[in-house]
């Protein structure tokens, strides 16, 4: 049942492995802004940029403006583009030269 989920190429594997680490880093900083409206201990900054660093760049920018979430702070609202450019770069090689 579960295998029915689970992607049969190589190249689907990974876009599907993409997608759902955009997916965790979105829930991920939706969490972080939800411990700090009620002023809990949060998520390291570290952590949330680690994961736009993995691949997590799109569901970082979803999230830092769907939730107003690291829009000021610096560390946030310059790398995190960066990456997603660098990534979106990366994704449309691997698509022109046929990997995926």
């Amino acid at each position: 049942m579960i295998s029915s989920f689970l992607p049969h190429t190589d190249s689907a594997l990974i876009q599907w492995i993409f997608w759902m680490v955009n997916v965790i880093t979105f829930f991920v900083y939706a969490w972080d802004k939800r411990k700090a409206i009620y002023h809990r201990s949060r998520i390291p900054e570290v952590v949330l940029l680690l994961l736009a660093f993995i691949g997590g760049s799109v569901g970082a920018m979803c999230a830092m403006f769907f939730f107003r979430h690291k829009i000021k702070n610096p560390k946030f609202y310059i790398t995190v583009p960066i990456l997603l450019i660098i990534q979106l770069a990366a994704y449309g090689y691997l698509c022109w030269v046929g990997i995926l």
